[in-house]
């Protein structure tokens, strides 16, 4: 990979780590529905027009129904079960929890016969879920269930949403597709975002908020474009990598949060089973389904 695409990795790798810690500081505030209102909102104003410019949405009109479930299982539920998950959840455990989605993505692609486990894999997927096993039991008390559970409906949402890509939106431009996404998304929460609408809010609250939207969404779509371009989409799947590392750094450095016993137990394993159970050793056929989280159909 060449020094740009290397630059193009690193600062994707810091923009999708750094949502966890946002989200965190605005729900103390606002409303997840709101958090996630405002991301979808600002982020189509800010995509539309590049959308608009490349003629890309009038392709997405064929496929609208593969688009709105794509939609509500990689944005519409997961950003407002991430907000709520938050509410309790420090950032840093949220975002190492979110990096088991290449796990739970190559057991589905298996089951639909897109792929297959070899001894490696499963010892990956097998760590994996242990290292899961260890921070869940070793942080969490009975009142966190709701949270966690919330956030474990989100991996498996993240995880649906590149296979939908795969089998239905493959042949439309990415930049459509995320701004289709978006709009639809803005679009649905805008009821609720009104009824729980605050009367007012801190600096704090709306700047993360607008981080959330400008960075980790407008932002993020346009530097993953470029590092496909520059790198191809397997080199991505070492995102899934980086991201929860910045998540707890950010976490403890940012809000103080604890670098509890779970983490530091849980934290290596998850990140060595996502390693072994997704990283393919030898070339796949052109037909081949991308590497799970390697998808540029990720929303963070």
């Amino acid at each position: 990979m060449t020094r740009r695409g290397w630059a193009l990795f690193l600062a994707l790798g810091i923009i999708w780590g750094i949502p966890y810690l946002f989200i965190r500081i605005a729900v103390r505030e606002l409303d997840p529905v709101v958090v996630a209102f405002g991301r979808t909102a600002i982020g189509t104003l800010i995509l539309l027009p590049l959308a608009l410019r490349a003629r890309a949405l009038r392709p997405l009109l064929r496929h609208w129904k593969a688009l709105l479930v794509y939609t509500v299982v990689e944005i519409v539920g997961p950003w407002v079960l991430l907000g709520h998950a938050e509410t309790r959840l420090n950032s840093s455990t949220t975002g190492l929890l979110i990096a088991t989605v290449p796990i739970v993505a190559a057991v589905l692609v298996t089951a639909l016969g897109q792929d297959r486990l070899d001894a490696r894999r499963i010892i990956g997927l097998v760590v994996g879920f242990c290292g899961v096993g260890l921070l869940v039991g070793l942080d969490f008390q009975a009142s966190d269930t709701a949270a966690v559970l919330s956030v474990l409906v989100v991996v498996v949402g993240y995880a649906i949403g590149p296979i939908i890509i795969t089998r239905y939106l493959s042949d439309l431009p990415s930049i459509g597709v995320v701004t289709g996404s978006l709009v639809i998304a803005a679009v649905a929460y805008t009821p609720f975002a009104a009824l729980t609408w605050p009367a007012h809010a801190s600096a704090a609250a709306l700047v993360s908020v607008a981080v959330l939207a400008v960075v980790c969404t407008a932002a993020a779509f346009l530097v993953m474009f470029a590092l496909i371009a520059e790198a191809g989409p397997a080199r991505m799947s070492m995102i899934t990598y980086v991201n929860p590392i910045v998540a707890v750094v950010l976490g403890a450095i940012v809000l103080g949060e604890p670098i509890t016993l779970g983490l530091l137990v849980g934290f290596p394993l998850i990140l060595i089973g996502s390693v072994l159970g997704t990283w393919r050793s030898r070339p796949r056929s052109p037909a081949a389904v991308p590497v799970p989280g390697a998808e540029p159909s990720e929303v963070r």
